[in-house]
């Protein structure tokens, strides 16, 4: 499917070349600046020098007071306390830190992660079940819980309290908790609004050892696991997130907890700089393997582990499960592709919903965001699970995913998510009714535009323009995500220098040798192996890339990743 490249509207030229001059940077470099709403030489210091000092009063939160004297009531009076969250990186992490935090000076209490196949997402009734069984009189839930009305009041029948840290979009009803910290609620004045879920436990933590005055120093450890959630559950990288990721990147890089060191070296990371990029594509999707093939419980085992050993034993489990999941993920995409494709009525669509009974539960929300890559529209990709379809759901840029699967509400047993990813259960009965309300809603609402993939470019530059000075600062705009996403580049009149060639397993990459304006340029582009015709050509052609170092057995080089190629 061909790209829309879309030139980016370029800073204010006054602004920018005043930011250019008080920085000392080249005015590409400002005009990135001022594209991401940093216009002044104070904006330009806090967004390249983050500190602690930014992140935001934790009791500016709703229920934030009320949180924190629920914690200190069970405290006092030696009440069990158990840590829940959902199973996957957001919530695995969420419980981690809550745990890392409170068991050093608290001993009674626990952890629970739901059973995907059994129990499903968010609060289940087996784990309260769990709570009352063992003794548990307060359970602090993390990354689900605002829309487990019933499962709260079930809880409340059984006097077990819930303080809820949620960062998911709210119902119009709210649980009856504790207390229930989310900064999406319609009451709630924070500041920011996208934390992560173990953002928001974090800020929890935050919240009791202000009123305790302990030290942030003792919170920065916490930091790793937050850093992971952030750059795993794709929530945006300025605000707050920015600092969180900053400093988390840092305790991950100089000093990770135990558990995520042993993933750093499965994931063959050690020894590098760890981006926002290897959490997202590396170490968020071993710590997720364990919810998705076996059990989520395993990856809290893992991140909280106190020996080396323990950990080492763990995560090679854990990436035993990753390569299990890359297999079951590979086969099912191919399966649900081939089905769209042999379907004239599903081909022309603008929604793809797919359905097998067969699939694991596990990896179809992975199968889900394959099939939004291939075909670019709004895609749900259901299973049978306990007698009941339950799925995963992606959205293509610019379009809310939730409002749409909200709409039909009618047919589902229960639904939650955020704009671009979603989760849903329905009686067998519905799908064939949810398949055509989903479409006709989608249809009704989406554009033309949304449903073509985009590139946005930052700019336009010449090779000439990558220098080491350059790459060096365009790195200090680390980390990028959401908000603040890498740099994209448009470079035209570039020319093959005869030494460009197919490479990969299947011949599917580009290895790159390239020449504009007699600068030379090496790079690399993945899954590009359709445009070495117009490379070939003898003819200029144009590019959009973003800058990287290449770092070749200790010998490090600047080149680019090449996104598209297209003819002038």
């Amino acid at each position: 499917m061909e790209k829309k490249w879309i030139l980016q509207k370029q800073g204010d030229a006054e602004t920018v070349e005043a930011l250019s001059q008080i920085l000392k940077i080249d005015k590409i470099l400002s005009n990135l600046l001022v594209q991401r709403k940093i216009n002044t030489f104070d904006e330009a210091r806090e967004f390249f020098r983050p500190r602690i000092e930014d992140l935001h009063n934790p009791f500016l939160m709703a229920d934030m007071d009320k949180a924190v004297d629920r914690l200190e009531k069970a405290l006092s009076e030696g009440e069990k306390i158990l840590i829940y969250g959902d199973y996957d990186v957001d919530g695995t992490t969420s419980v981690a830190l809550v745990y890392s935090f409170l068991k050093p000076i608290y001993s009674n209490i626990g952890y629970y992660i739901p059973d995907r196949y059994d129990e499903g997402y968010g609060v289940s009734i087996e784990g309260i079940d769990f709570a009352h069984k063992n003794g548990y009189s307060l359970i602090i839930a993390l990354d689900c819980g605002i829309k487990a009305i019933k499962k709260v009041d079930y809880a409340n029948e059984k006097h077990i309290e819930f303080i809820i840290c949620d960062h998911h979009t709210p119902g119009e009803t709210l649980p009856k908790a504790a207390a229930i910290l989310n900064p999406k609620r319609e009451d709630c004045n924070y500041p920011f609004k996208e934390l992560s879920g173990c953002g928001v436990g974090f800020k929890f933590v935050q919240a009791y050892a202000q009123r305790k005055n302990i030290p942030f120093e003792n919170l920065t450890p916490l930091l790793d696991l937050v850093a992971v959630s952030i750059a795993s559950d794709i929530v945006s990288i300025n605000g707050e997130n920015r600092v969180l990721s900053y400093f988390g990147l840092e305790q991950l890089n100089k000093q990770p907890r135990i558990g995520l060191k042993s993933v750093i070296k499965i994931s063959g990371l050690e020894g590098k700089q760890i981006t926002v990029s290897d959490s997202v594509f590396k170490i968020g999707p071993r710590i997720n393997a364990a919810g998705r093939i076996d059990r989520g419980s395993r990856a809290v085992d893992l991140l909280i582990a106190q020996t080396q050993e323990d950990a080492n034993s763990i995560a090679d489990k854990i990436d035993d499960l990753n390569t299990e999941r890359k297999d079951l993920d590979h086969n099912h995409t191919e399966e649900a592709i081939n089905f769209i494709k042999s379907d004239e009525k599903l081909i022309n669509r603008k929604t793809t919903v797919v359905f097998n009974p067969e699939w694991h539960k596990g990896v179809i929300g992975i199968v889900a965001s394959r099939l939004t890559e291939t075909f670019y529209r709004p895609t749900v990709v259901l299973t049978e699970s306990d007698g009941m379809v339950s799925g995963s759901a992606r959205s293509v840029f610019g379009f809310n995913l939730y409002n749409a699967i909200e709409a039909c509400a009618d047919l589902l047993e229960n639904f939650g998510g955020h704009m671009y990813a979603a989760g849903m259960t329905m009686k067998r009965e519905n799908l064939e009714k949810f398949q055509e309300q989903f479409e006709r809603v989608v249809s009704e609402t989406i554009t033309e535009e949304e449903l073509t993939p985009q590139i946005d470019i930052d700019a336009k530059i010449n090779f000439k323009d990558i220098t080491p000075k350059f790459y060096r600062i365009l790195r200090q705009m680390e980390p990028f995500g959401p908000e603040n996403m890498t740099p994209i580049f448009l470079t035209d009149t570039v020319y093959d220098t005869g030494e460009s060639r197919l490479v990969g397993k299947n011949l599917e990459h580009l290895k790159l040798e390239l020449t504009q304006k007699g600068v030379k340029m090496a790079g690399i582009g993945f899954s590009l192996a359709k445009h070495l015709e117009i490379i070939k050509s003898g003819k200029p052609f144009k590019i959009c890339y973003n800058v990287e170092e290449n770092d070749f057995r200790g010998s490090k080089s600047l080149q680019i990743m090449v996104r598209d190629v297209k003819p002038m």
